[in-house]
């Protein structure tokens, strides 16, 4: 049975459009993601598949359209309440984004403190999911004395720290070498076997080709027909 087949959609945009200036970054995107999905977004450089993840979790605003995310009108919601929406979310970067005069453990950390999380649920969460991700000795080093590999893997246990009903990756693998890419996407696969709803943006399509999953494609900012992978 497919994801969608009994599924409610956990994300749904309607006719949605970013415009910056004279440029379209998207144009009348329509689609629905469900729960516990995993959908990669492709298409080339500049397509628009940034934009569309920055839009689902208010980094950016819609031009025009509605995009809900469980049930969460995002057009609707208070500047005051957006920590509110983010808190659904773990995002990855291509470029890491960590802290680098926080130690690893710092870096994850963070999001539990932001939460408000009493001292002691947030050591056993952090020195737990760092394990998961093989970083469980190097908590204390600095993100400058890692590799590439080593830095997204902090970030991928930054982002599901918190146990995100969504984790969006933007170009996940994009500096790594073929090894890292490959545990950072089965880091992927494990939170997503434990009920998250994973959206990858990529155009790397031996990635897409690693882990089952849906395919959109877009083009010149228009969703368009899957791409042959």
């Amino acid at each position: 049975m497919s994801v969608e087949e009994g599924n409610a959609a956990l994300i749904r945009l309607f006719h949605v459009h970013r415009h910056f200036h004279a440029t379209r970054a998207l144009t009348d995107v329509t689609l629905d993601i469900y729960r516990n999905e995993f959908l990669f977004v492709t298409g080339a450089s500049g397509a628009g598949k940034t934009t569309l993840l920055k839009l689902l979790y208010r980094g950016e605003v819609a031009s025009q359209g509605q995009i809900l995310v469980d049930g969460m009108n995002l057009a609707r919601i208070p500047r005051r309440q957006i920590h509110l929406l983010r808190r659904k979310f773990g995002i990855i970067f291509q470029d890491y984004k960590l802290i680098p005069t926080r130690t690893v453990y710092d870096n994850v950390a963070l999001v539990l403190e932001a939460a408000g999380r009493k001292p002691s649920y947030i050591r056993k969460k952090v020195n737990s999911v760092l394990r998961t991700v093989g970083m469980e000795n190097r908590h204390n080093a600095l993100p400058p004395s890692l590799s590439g590999g080593e830095q997204q893997r902090v970030a991928v246990a930054r982002a599901v720290v918190g146990d995100p009903t969504i984790v969006l990756a933007d170009e996940p693998t994009g500096s790594l070498d073929t090894e890292s890419a490959g545990l950072i996407m089965n880091f992927l696969k494990t939170f997503h076997t434990r009920g998250a709803t994973v959206v990858v943006a990529t155009h790397d399509r031996e990635l897409i080709r690693s882990i089952p999953g849906r395919i959109i494609y877009l083009q010149e900012g228009r969703l368009t027909g899957a791409p042959t992978v």
